[in-house]
């Protein structure tokens, strides 16, 4: 029966370490995008531009791990 701990990280060739590791990162980066676009709701002069661009770069790092 395969450890469904490690199924998924083995599917992107990480151990359960390295894998919760980077989506630790990945979740703190969406966290901080989420406080910008609520203060960027707010005050729309403010941050116009960070949020897009952030996700774009965070979608071609994922991409690069495929």
């Amino acid at each position: 029966m395969p450890n469904i701990f490690t199924k998924h990280p083995n599917s992107v060739n990480e151990s359960y370490l390295q894998h919760l590791i980077f989506a630790l990162k990945m979740s703190y980066k969406l966290f901080r995008l989420f406080v910008i676009a609520f203060v960027h709701a707010i005050l729309p002069f403010l941050f116009k531009k960070t949020v897009s661009k952030k996700i774009i770069e965070m979608a071609n790092d994922l991409n690069k791990r495929h």
